[in-house]
């Protein structure tokens, strides 16, 4: 059983940022704010968008109603042509970068949905005065039951090292300021150790470096301690910031 399940969760394609694969496998709760929906709205009464690490582009092709102008960015080549082909028939521009190669004061909304890193000045620089960042972020410590269960206890720095009030800082720092802030903490499962090499091939940061040959002797542990007591529970953290451009 063991062998079957690694086998099957290192074969599948993990570009994108589409989860579903992991149904019925793994669940996560959802923060009760609901980002998409929230940044559908703001979308609905933009002239100018840009949404930062689009992935596949799925957060913001659910969105019912694009500005005029929207454009999005993404620097992983698969991620690259997955959003490009869902975007682009609905007039979005995907610039294939990790930067901001834009003109100053071009966007009245610039959006995120769990960067890997936040541009505070970059950000600054491409919102029109009044313009808005909104972003829902990974927060401290997420996941970290499992990331530990691999790399062991880790550090006070990586532990705070995604905290909101990071965030507030260093947009306060960037000339913004924050008119939205809230957190949670929710519940994560995975239920069988297909479920956990599907999720770190596809989510590398979690544990840097990830193979299955090389940490198979940790994923043999961990499978035989869902099959005798039951579903991995971890805790996913998220918050979300609205920063507003004076």
């Amino acid at each position: 059983m063991f062998d079957a399940l690694v086998a099957e969760a290192s074969a599948v394609p993990v570009d994108g940022w589409d989860f579903s694969w992991l149904d019925g496998r793994a669940t996560e709760a959802r923060p009760s704010w609901g980002y998409q929906r929230l940044l559908g709205a703001r979308l609905g009464s933009a002239q100018a968008a840009l949404d930062l690490e689009t992935g596949g582009g799925e957060v913001l092709d659910g969105c019912p109603s694009l500005p005029p102008l929207t454009a999005a960015t993404e620097s992983w080549p698969p991620n690259i042509a997955k959003a490009s082909a869902r975007l682009r028939p609905r007039g979005v521009q995907v610039v294939a970068t990790a930067g901001f190669p834009f003109r100053d004061a071009v966007f009245d909304l610039v959006s995120s949905r769990h960067p890997v890193t936040t541009d505070w000045p970059g950000i600054a620089r491409v919102l029109r005065p009044g313009g808005t960042y909104f972003s829902q972020q990974v927060g401290p410590a997420s996941v970290f039951e499992l990331v530990e269960f691999f790399l062991g206890p880790q550090p006070s720095e990586a532990r705070e090292s995604r905290h909101p009030d990071h965030a507030v800082a260093a947009a306060t720092r960037a000339g913004l300021e924050v008119v939205d802030l809230r957190s949670e903490s929710l519940r994560t499962e995975f239920r069988d150790i297909g479920a956990v090499v599907y999720f770190l091939r596809k989510v590398i940061w979690m544990v840097p470096g990830f193979t299955v040959e090389q940490y198979r002797g940790k994923l043999g542990e961990l499978h035989e301690l869902i099959e005798r007591d039951g579903p991995f529970v971890a805790h996913t953290t998220r918050f979300l910031i609205e920063a507003r451009k004076p």
